[in-house]
């Protein structure tokens, strides 16, 4: 990915494509004295929710346009257009697109008033000493600036994005229809791929996430084995997406999905039983009385970690407010209440003192629920007694297999992955 560069993302994107991008358009920013300025942050509905938007804009006096999209989506349109936003929110694997396209500046950790809080996990990719740190991407990997220019693991005092956000993910399943497994012991990545499951199963439409959903599965079935599953090689790409494009026109995949709504929507509507599932979703489908499950896969999780990144074209008032809206985050109110939908933040601590004993009990410490807790929709997405699977927030990131990344052969597997999705 070293030379990869603008020139060549817009060039290959407009030539490949990425499967449920479309245009965006965004509103100018407000220059007027004596009025509050505006900062467009471009990012997925995983965290630009309304309730967010509404408490930063109260707390900081500030106006926020949130863009929320698909994540291919979103991360083609910045890399084509920084002047479109201010901020960017997603995930890190979309950094070495954004960092070689020029479409992200470097953050001055000393602007970070809440830097030397963050956690190891984002510093060095491993949330304790003996934790797995996990193929591919882990955070550290990328979140350094060096000397060169170059993104990497030692530190500097510049970084590529704000740690804040993150979790691992696996998929969801639907108990009142496939037995209830146990975790990190009978749940496996393999049942995607089960045909106990054939034309109930869906991924997400994200070639730098799906795909690695996809490969977890085939080795977990036994179908095929990596050298290394975060930097796969042109031929055991070619091995995985025959085995795909096998399924996909036998009918076992119902489709895919390219955002949390279209997710909830897939199963709260009986079109799937089992797919690649982001935390808030399994959430959002309980809190509507459907029986989802968030699995703990004994092959291990895949990984993400948020990213908040400045726009390369964000200057004046913009980055004044650009760098308070990414301290908000870490101020504690934003930590507690992503913490109801399922996802942790890089200073916890802050956020525990906005949250009940239960909240942090349960979400945190992997403890047995002691009231109905409610999520971020305000509908009780957990049940008194309940127990959260995959146990606590170190054992969860304890436990990674791999991580959310753009690897090596990243354009080769685009094409690949707009073969899979537009196959019949």
């Amino acid at each position: 990915m070293s030379d990869f560069t603008r020139r060549d993302f817009m060039k290959q994107s407009a030539t490949l494509g990425l499967v449920g991008a479309s245009t965006i358009s965004f509103p100018n920013i407000l220059h007027a004295r004596n009025k509050y300025p505006t900062l467009k942050v471009l990012g997925t509905h995983v965290t630009l929710q309304k309730e967010i938007q509404k408490k930063a804009q109260e707390d900081l006096k500030i106006n926020l346009e949130f863009t929320p999209g698909g994540s291919a989506e979103v991360m083609l349109n910045a890399s084509l257009d920084p002047s479109s936003f201010d901020i960017y929110e997603q995930w890190s694997n979309s950094i070495r697109p954004l960092w070689n396209a020029d479409a992200i500046q470097s953050i001055d950790i000393k602007k970070l008033k809440y830097y030397d809080e963050i956690n190891p996990l984002s510093k060095t990719g491993k949330i304790t000493p003996n934790a797995k740190v996990g193929a591919g991407d882990a955070p550290n990997k990328i979140l350094f600036i060096q000397e060169d220019g170059s993104l990497g693991s030692t530190p500097t005092d510049k970084i590529s994005f704000m740690p804040y956000v993150h979790n691992v993910d696996s998929f969801g399943y639907n108990a009142a229809v496939i037995p209830k497994g146990i975790a990190y012991e009978t749940e496996s990545w393999a049942w995607l791929l089960d045909k106990k499951h054939h034309g109930r199963v869906a991924l997400v439409n994200e070639p730098t996430i799906g795909i690695f959903d996809a490969a977890l599965a085939a080795e977990a079935a036994h179908l095929m084995k990596f050298k290394d599953i975060g930097n796969m090689s042109i031929k055991e790409i070619d091995t995985l997406f025959s085995i795909l494009l096998e399924k996909k026109k036998s009918g076992h995949f119902r489709g895919v999905w390219s955002s949390v709504p279209h997710s909830v929507e897939l199963m709260e509507k009986n079109q799937v039983d089992i797919e690649s599932m982001f935390s808030p979703a399994a959430s959002a489908l309980r809190g509507k009385g459907i029986e989802c499950v968030y699995a703990a896969p004994k092959e291990g999780y895949r990984a993400w970690h948020g990213v908040q990144c400045l726009s390369s074209a964000c200057e004046g008032e913009q980055k004044d407010a650009a760098y308070e809206y990414m301290n908000w985050w870490l101020s504690g109110w934003a930590g507690a209440f992503i913490a109801k939908q399922g996802y942790y933040i890089s200073n916890p601590e802050r956020a525990k003192s906005l949250m009940s004993e239960a909240e942090w009990d349960y979400w945190y410490d992997g403890k047995v629920a002691a009231q109905d807790l409610r999520g971020t929709d305000g509908n009780i997405s957990v049940r008194k007694g309940d127990l959260r699977r995959g146990g606590s927030y170190i054992k969860r990131f304890e436990n990674v297999a791999v991580w959310n990344t753009v690897m090596s052969n990243y354009d080769y597997t685009l094409e690949k992955w707009n073969e899979f999705v537009l196959a019949r």
